[in-house]
């Protein structure tokens, strides 16, 4: 199963564990779903040189897709579309359509009543700088746009880091743009306590069928928790009765 799949979240916060990186936990589980096996997920904080250390070695690896989410709005560590244009050697440039959208997003919320002022400072114009020849990400629930673009054979989606904006970003315009893939996820329990009986068996399901397996012991206890992963229910129905004809039994979660 070939789609190879790569994710950076960028933020101090995240680095200090005053925030729980829930960004990743959400990317990982849509990408598994449009069938890409994320390969690493990388954490980094808000500095130019490390994002683009690590955007560089991600691209090294040439996945089909990296997904970067946060530092994309006004405040001075906000520095991810900046690095993203130096790990490139692309010139950012202001894009005055953005400029524009950043305007009537913080007239509105002057309106409500949000802000107390509404017009567009050196921080809020820092969002409209781009990566030149970018196509741009439109952020229905924030100001800061996100970007795309396609280095090499790598899609490249920079997305912002506030969950909510992320989240509307990610099935209105990252989601189409990751092809119709899907994987099956079948959860089950296996009736046995000792992982090291269940774990050859597993191989031997894995060499057989195109499928890939998650394990998880719930403890030393009765059950341990078993995901399959496939591209069809059949394969995944096959590698169910491998597994029980050398006796396991299995429960439907």
């Amino acid at each position: 199963m070939g789609m190879f799949a790569e994710i950076i979240t960028i933020g101090d916060e995240l680095l200090t564990g005053n925030t729980v990186d829930s960004n990743s936990a959400f990317i990982a589980q849509k990408l598994t779903e449009k069938g890409y096996w994320v390969r690493r997920i990388t954490t980094v904080g808000d500095d130019v040189e490390e994002i683009k250390t690590v955007v560089r070695e991600v691209l090294s690896r040439e996945p089909e897709v990296l997904v970067i989410a946060g530092g994309l709005g006004p405040t001075h560590d906000d520095v991810t579309m900046l690095a993203v244009a130096r790990a490139l050697n692309l010139e950012l440039e202001l894009r005055e359509d953005i400029l524009k959208r950043i305007e009537e997003f913080y007239l509105e919320l002057y309106k409500k009543g949000f802000v107390d002022d509404p017009k567009i400072n050196e921080a809020r114009k820092k969002m409209a700088y781009i990566p030149r020849g970018v196509e741009i990400l439109n952020n229905t629930v924030g100001a800061a746009p996100g970007a795309f673009l396609i280095y090499k054979n790598t899609k490249i989606f920079v997305l912002p880091g506030m969950p909510r904006e992320m989240k509307a970003m990610f099935e209105n315009e990252v989601s189409p743009k990751l092809g119709k893939g899907k994987f099956i996820q079948r959860k089950l329990l296996a009736e046995i306590t000792d992982e090291s009986k269940l774990a050859p068996l597993l191989v031997e399901a894995l060499n057989r069928f195109n499928i890939k397996i998650h394990s998880s012991p719930k403890g030393f206890g009765k059950y341990i928790g078993i995901i399959l992963f496939g591209e069809s229910e059949d394969e995944i129905e096959r590698a169910r009765r491998f597994i029980e004809e050398r006796g396991i039994k299995f429960e439907e979660v």
